[in-house]
């Protein structure tokens, strides 16, 4: 019998097309993936390894490719974090989150739990411009949930964020994940932000970029906040082949 998925990814090739100059680029080739239900699983690799690519593929928002995305069921809801928060500037906090929701959807009544989980219902008639930046990705986590995906694209959402800070993000996306677990695909170049969150890792290779290791983490729930088992991990993965 076959595996249970949520998703199949055949990408037999991606090119950018020659712009002025620059001669054509094939950024994927080769791609064949199987993500099970409510995996997480990360994708790392060399920058311009066409990570961002495959996110935007699976999000149906780059059709110009060789291949096709399968999906579990025709009617899979698909979320998606960006790098940048991209909050309306012009409205706040509970406005963002509640425009991820259509009119009399019941998760609208869920909002204000959602603020509190992530740690922001004291900030919910704030507008953007007077958060951090760390408590605006905050809010990216809990518009990104309140929809409750079946499918969760999340391209390096804590990038530049200094240390304590992001690592505070890492432990409240466990939580959010194990309180409403979905399928993830989490870009990262961060190799230890990797093995902390996902369930399985896949590095891609540079330029043409394909496939080059595809590997389960060994670690349970509580390992994941213990930096030496992490630490350990991490080597067995990277360092090991």
């Amino acid at each position: 019998m076959a595996p249970v998925t949520d998703l199949t990814i055949h990408v037999k090739s991606k090119i950018y097309p020659a712009v002025a100059d620059r001669p054509a680029q094939q950024v994927l080739q080769d791609i064949n993936l199987a993500i099970e239900p409510r995996s997480f699983v990360v994708l790392t690799g060399p920058s311009g390894g066409g990570k961002t690519t495959l996110l935007n593929i699976v999000a149906g928002l780059d059709r110009d490719f060789e291949g096709e995305v399968r999906f579990s069921r025709p009617d899979v809801k698909v979320g998606y974090i960006f790098q940048t928060p991209r909050l309306l500037p012009w409205r706040t906090v509970e406005e963002n989150i509640r425009l991820a929701l259509p009119e009399g959807d019941g998760a609208l009544a869920r909002i204000p739990e959602m603020l509190s989980s992530v740690g922001l219902q004291a900030f919910a008639s704030q507008f953007p411009e007077r958060l951090s930046l760390g408590m605006q990705r905050r809010a990216a986590l809990a518009r990104g949930f309140i929809t409750e995906p079946d499918i969760l694209l999340m391209d390096e959402p804590f990038v530049s964020l200094d240390d304590p800070t992001a690592q505070g993000l890492r432990e409240l996306l466990m939580a959010l994940w194990r309180r409403r677990p979905t399928t993830v695909l989490f870009v990262t170049h961060d190799r230890s932000e990797a093995v902390m969150l996902g369930t399985r890792i896949l590095r891609l290779s540079s330029g043409n970029a394909t496939i080059v290791q595809d590997e389960t983490v060994r670690l349970s729930t509580d390992e994941r906040t213990d930096r030496l088992k992490v630490a350990a991990e991490q080597k067995r993965i990277f360092e090991e082949t």
